[in-house]
């Protein structure tokens, strides 16, 4: 080894060294609080042509006076030109010059983020102010996740180009400190054709030699600024609270959408109306629906961000637009606390997809939420790799889908069951007022429902939501013994076990009595047994008993007790495609080739087979691809499982006992497969090559229903066939 490499080692060891040593004091300054940024005063130039930001920061902080030293971080892309602090003369507090302060930039190979040290003087008071001048590249283009449903965001952090301008606090286009909460102003320049977009209140607004200058400025302490830019259409109508609070609701659309706007301003006043009353005040000046050149769905501090697919197909539905505006609340108004269980997810799930149903008493939908959540987490969610909902952090996959936003919701369900409506709802206003601006947490959640119900919840949470699994509850026996009622009548005595499987949990389930002459429900108490046992005198001979038929418990289920779909052949560990279309251009292909590039990083891989002599695997999940070509063939296989719910014809088919028929036509149905218990099988057949193109395309998509119908690509009919429920014959007890 030569000298030359020697000394390079020596310094790159030290040079390691030190930056650890510098990160690791530096974090414990940001966590102890000893470094606390209060203010952005930020001055932007953006030159899209160039990805390019040209910028200037006034930071404000408090720092302990026995710190030396500040971590800031950056975008690694990011040029730091100098960095000073502002002093001011101790007589009248003029300003003297900036004071030129010394840092380091330490940047790890491959980092997507650049640590920023800043020397500090020794003589100082306790609030500063530090000037930071810095420009470079935000150049990250959004990518296309690999994904089976295909219908997923874009990944990017930051882009800034001709397609448009995105800023997010996590692509680190200023600098910050973490955990930091702090107020802005900021004011940036874009060219004169462009409009510029972000949190908080405009505040001014110029034209000058071709270029647009606006002023930003978020008064409520925040976790992030973000900014966007674009060529918009701008619309806006005033909406007035039932406190007389106003708010500026706004679209920002680009021009071939522009026509939709007071659709979703419409929308965006209907949903502020009803979660007012749930919520308290709406915690911005303004709500804006913006286009974005990419698909997104942010909910961020005052606005929405939606990519231009979903504007264009009317997202103003509450899982959608509704959950945006949720989020002012929850997440933007009430933060999560950095590095805890992330519980905005499942409540505004819960609020939005789920409650708004029941608000305009939409009954069959709000079952139908119940039942996604349910099934999501029944079929992503295996025993193995289930994990507490306090650990659920950001989503990745359909696991944390089924654990941070399903199972979450649902626990907030069961908590309005725990304690009733009035308090539950009284608490939820209570918390938001008492966390606004402010990070809050599982346990800030325990203690405001704790004290407004008047209960110790402890047990509740750890149950629900420190501890992972959900209960596997089943009926036991069911009997009933006649009894003499009062006079000349009679009664009869119900006797219903309910056993637990494995491990017991502490919840109320609801059973459903059908008598001869009524239906009625019932709920029992379950306690931390294996079995439990509830008696109910009724007037009228019972004749069965169901389990929980409304979906009202979060509980797990077997795969045979959900209903059939095309998920059920997604998420089953051993899979076959069966081919059964002659022509090698058929759009089915590319179902083929998806599910290949999907499985390219994966270890499990999908049997792919011809359909030859009606022969199909005696295992696992089966998609059957099918071409009308092979009809009969495809008709033979399906019928052993599916009977006669479903027939193929030659112009059409008929399901459900109703018959479609034309050229443009598309099936997709699943069954449970006979004689195969917990696994599906699933169709996907046009009457034409062309009727499957657009099903093909997104057929992942469509996971969640027992069977669709599509006219020319598009959806016209959509159904859920029922699963195996758990339902109890009365055996009657002849003694007396």
């Amino acid at each position: 080894m030569s000298i030359g490499k020697l000394v390079l080692q020596f310094c790159l060891i030290n040079f390691l060294l030190i930056s650890s040593v510098l990160l690791r004091d530096a974090s414990a300054s940001s966590f102890n609080e000893d470094a606390t940024l209060v203010h952005h005063d930020l001055t932007v130039e953006l030159i899209p042509a160039e990805h390019e930001l040209v910028a200037s920061d006034q930071i404000e902080l408090e720092v302990d006076p026995q710190v030396t030293s500040i971590t800031f971080t950056l975008a690694p892309t990011l040029h730091v030109e100098s960095i000073a602090m502002r002093t001011r003369s101790v007589e009248g507090g003029q300003r003297n010059a900036d004071k030129v302060v010394p840092f380091t930039s330490l940047r790890p190979p491959e980092a997507t983020v650049q640590h920023l040290v800043v020397s500090l003087p020794r003589e100082r008071g306790r609030k500063m102010t530090v000037v930071m001048s810095y420009r470079g590249q935000i150049n990250e283009p959004p990518k296309e996740p690999r994904h089976l449903r295909f219908v997923t965001p874009s990944e990017t952090a930051g882009h800034i180009g001709l397609e448009g301008v995105y800023l997010s606090g996590e692509s680190r286009w200023y600098p910050d400190i973490a955990g930091s909460l702090s107020t802005y102003r900021v004011t940036a320049q874009i060219p004169q054709e462009w409009t510029a977009i972000s949190s908080g209140r405009k505040e001014t607004e110029t034209t000058n030699a071709g270029k647009v200058s606006s002023t930003w400025v978020v008064q409520d302490r925040s976790e992030a600024f973000t900014f966007v830019a674009n060529k918009f259409v701008f619309k806006v109508r005033e909406w007035k609270g039932p406190t007389g609070q106003r708010v500026d609701l706004q679209t920002y659309f680009f021009h071939d959408n522009a026509g939709l706007a007071e659709e979703y301003l419409e929308a965006a006043a209907g949903y502020l109306d009803a979660y007012v009353r749930l919520l308290g005040d709406y915690p911005f000046e303004k709500f804006a629906v913006v286009e974005n050149f990419f698909p997104s769905g942010l909910g961020l501090p005052s606005f929405t961000l939606l990519g231009s697919g979903s504007i264009k197909r009317h997202y103003v539905q509450p899982y959608a637009l509704g959950h945006e505006i949720v989020h002012s609340w929850i997440g933007n108004s009430v933060f999560n606390r950095d590095d805890h269980g992330n519980w905005v997810e499942g409540l505004t799930t819960y609020l939005a997809n789920y409650y708004w149903h029941e608000l305009i008493q939409d009954v069959p939908q709000a079952f139908e939420q119940r039942r996604l959540m349910l099934d999501g987490y029944n079929l992503y969610v295996r025993p193995e790799t289930d994990y507490a909902v306090t650990q659920f952090l950001q989503k990745h996959d359909e696991k944390d889908n089924a654990i941070g936003y399903h199972k979450s919701a649902f626990v907030f369900h069961l908590l309005r069951q725990e304690i009733g409506d009035e308090p539950f709802w009284r608490g939820l206003k209570t918390f938001v007022s008492s966390y606004r601006n402010r990070p809050a947490d599982w346990r800030s959640i325990e203690e405001v429902f704790s004290r407004e119900s008047g209960q110790n919840l402890r047990w509740f949470f750890e149950q629900w939501v420190e501890q992972p699994g959900a209960p596997l509850v089943s009926l036991g026996d069911v009997h009933a013994r006649r009894m003499k009622g009062e006079g000349d009548g009679e009664t009869w005595r119900l006797t219903v076990q309910i056993d637990q499987i494995e491990k017991p949990f502490r919840m109320t389930i609801p059973i459903r009595i059908v008598t001869q002459k009524t239906m009625v429900t019932k709920w029992i108490v379950l306690n931390l047994s294996q079995g439990s046992v509830a008696e109910f005198v009724l007037p009228n001979q019972p004749l069965r008993v169901e389990l929980d038929p409304d979906l009202m418990t979060f509980r797990r289920l077997t795969r045979h007790q959900l209903p059939p779909m095309l998920n059920g052949y997604v998420t089953d560990q051993q899979k076959t495609v069966v081919l059964a279309f002659s022509d090698p251009a058929s759009p089915l292909q590319q179902i083929v080739s998806r599910i290949a590039d999907h499985e390219q990083t994966g270890s499990q891989r999908t049997m792919v087979i011809a359909l030859k002599e009606n022969l199909l695997p005696h295992d696992g999940s089966i998609l059957v691809l099918a071409g009308a070509d092979e009809r009969q063939a495809v008709q033979s296989v399906a019928q052993e499982s599916c009977g006669d719910r479903v027939a193929l014809g030659e112009r059409g088919f008929q399901i459900d006992g109703q018959a479609y028929d034309g050229p443009k036509l598309a099936v997709l149905f699943s069954c449970h497969r006979a004689n195969v218990p917990g696994s599906i099988i699933t169709v996907l057949y046009g009457v034409t090559s062309g009727a499957v193109e657009k099903p093909s395309r997104f057929l992942f998509y469509y996971g969640w229903h027992s069977y669709l119908v599509f006219q020319d690509g598009a959806v016209t009919k959509r159904e859920v066939w029922q699963g195996t429920p758990d339902v109890k014959e009365v055996r009657l007890d002849e003694s007396r």
